[in-house]
């Protein structure tokens, strides 16, 4: 899943682990000593934030093309049908999701979405794993809604549809507000 050998260019648009869907503005060298540093800017699509990328760091950061429709599908049908298993001990299930969510796999951040979807009907949340359910519901809206090029209410809908065939319900964006 993560970019190896591949080349971005100006216009593409790509995923930024943990922080969302932005799309390459530029390409830039800069000098250092002896060294020419090629890097990447980013503009993250939420929060119009501006993101330098060494080019040699991208697989390190984990940098990579938005999702294609197969791997939709593949989110898709998880939702829809894989068991999920948490660690019962906040610690380490926090430790896990934290973990998944850094990995920069959108089908990572739907295993964290689902799991605290399915313990959230067990019991509340903690406020740092409500933070984390709204930053993987956020995610995986905001870039499947640019992979297949449509408005994010949406991917709200297919999402939803997915985890109802799971006997779950979509967290909606109201959940987390104030």
């Amino acid at each position: 899943m993560i970019a190896s050998d591949s080349v971005f260019h100006i216009g593409d648009k790509v995923v930024y682990p943990n922080h969302g869907v932005g799309i390459i503005e530029q390409i830039s060298s800069r000098t250092t000593g002896p060294t020419v540093e090629r890097f990447y800017l980013l503009k993250i699509k939420a929060s119009s934030l501006k993101v330098m990328i060494p080019c040699h760091n991208v697989n390190n950061v984990g940098l990579r093309k938005v999702v294609r429709n197969v791997e939709v599908q593949k989110i898709l049908d998880y939702l829809t049908t894989a068991a999920v298993v948490a660690s019962t001990d906040w610690k380490d299930r926090f430790k896990e999701n934290s973990e998944r969510m850094r990995t920069g796999s959108l089908l990572d951040v739907a295993a964290v979405l689902k799991g605290l979807v399915v313990l959230s009907q067990q019991k509340s949340l903690s406020f740092r794993e409500k933070k984390m359910l709204e930053r993987a519901r956020y995610l995986l809206v905001s870039e499947l809604a640019m992979s297949r090029n449509c408005d994010e209410p949406q991917v709200e809908d297919l999402l939803s549809e997915a985890l109802s065939k799971a006997k779950l319900p979509f967290p909606s964006a109201e959940m987390f507000e104030a």
